[in-house]
């Protein structure tokens, strides 16, 4: 999909790869760009830098209802929506199993169920149009996992899962759905550290927002910004066994450094 004259929603958009891919489907041509974020007053800082195609909107994407008034709200501006990025996500805490079922509840709605309710709210105009893009924003810890933290590994997972269903269920029915699945960039969740996710460098979200375009275009699922997640997810289908000893090591490590 060429995203010139499109209308385009990015959830979590005040901010990180959210308002790099607000400003990137502006400087591609799109017709409209809602800057949707729980922030509204950084969203508005987005959409001003944006110009008068902008639309800020506040969105807390772990209620359907905020997302259902975010899609009626760029349909009363623009008409219509061709590309739902479906971004917004939390870090949280550090910890395992241990933390408290509260924290669990909020990822596995930012990071699950709001991608299930974005896909309720938009796909049926896209399947009468028989034309649309949806990518969810999940995290190499999403094929892999992440040693800091249980709940955003298996959360991501989740997005993961969530993505490929709709890939499988629409792809064949004019909805193209891509994944994104960056290891560490620049946000406001790296701001105090990157942990394992910073091995293969940190990346600007500019970076990011080239090869979602790219993907866009080429229509691929996987958004892969940092290419060695690849050869990871490859070694882990190739060998499970090894590839989960190697995670226990680096699991050792995070814990003899908090320790």
């Amino acid at each position: 999909m060429e995203i010139r004259n499109k209308v385009a929603v990015v959830t979590g958009g005040a901010s990180g790869i959210g308002a790099g891919m607000a400003e990137r489907f502006a400087r591609e041509g799109a017709a409209g760009v809602v800057v949707a974020d729980v922030n509204l007053e950084r969203a508005q800082g987005v959409a001003a830098a944006i110009g008068e195609r902008a639309l800020a909107v506040r969105c807390d994407v772990s209620r359907e209802t905020d997302i259902q008034a975010l899609v009626r709200q760029a349909r009363e501006r623009f008409g219509r929506i061709d590309i739902y990025f479906s971004n917004a996500g939390i870090l949280g805490r550090m910890g395992g199993i241990e933390l408290e079922d509260a924290l669990w509840d909020s990822m596995w709605k930012i990071h699950g169920m709001a991608h299930v309710w974005a896909a309720r709210a938009v796909f049926p105009e896209m399947l009468e149009r028989g034309e649309g893009y949806f990518v969810v924003t999940a995290s190499a810890a999403g094929l892999l996992n992440i040693v800091e933290s249980a709940p955003y590994g298996v959360t991501k997972h989740a997005a993961v899962a969530v993505a490929e269903w709709l890939r499988i269920a629409y792809g064949r029915k004019g909805i193209r759905v891509s994944c994104l699945c960056p290891q560490s960039v620049q946000t406001d969740m790296t701001r105090d550290g990157t942990g394992s996710a910073g091995v293969d460098g940190v990346l600007t979200p500019d970076q990011v927002a080239d090869v979602v375009v790219q993907t866009m275009r080429e229509e691929r699922f996987l958004a892969l910004p940092h290419p060695e997640v690849a050869k990871y997810f490859q070694a882990k289908g190739s060998d499970y066994d090894r590839w989960l000893g190697g995670m226990q090591k680096l699991y050792a490590q995070h814990m003899e450094r908090k320790g």
